[in-house]
């Protein structure tokens, strides 16, 4: 599966990482790259828990992304 995340970096330099497809799966990191690999395992907690409760794991089937050139 693949999602969409969102990287906002804060004030202090870190950063905060969320999943718009999955409802509350947010994470963080010192960096970047830090933000990214949490991010990665709690998608992943948060499939298995899907799993686990019966649930259907949400998905992004129908999204689409548009590249533009802003001057």
């Amino acid at each position: 599966m693949r999602y969409t995340v969102v990287l906002e970096q804060e004030l202090d330099g870190g950063y905060i990482a969320s999943v718009p497809a999955l409802p509350g799966c947010v994470s963080q990191g010192d960096s970047r790259a830090e933000a990214l690999i949490n991010i990665r395992e709690a998608i992943k907690l948060y499939v298995d828990d899907c799993h686990a409760a019966g649930d259907p794991v949400p998905t992004e089937a129908g999204k689409e992304f548009v590249d533009i050139e802003a001057a």
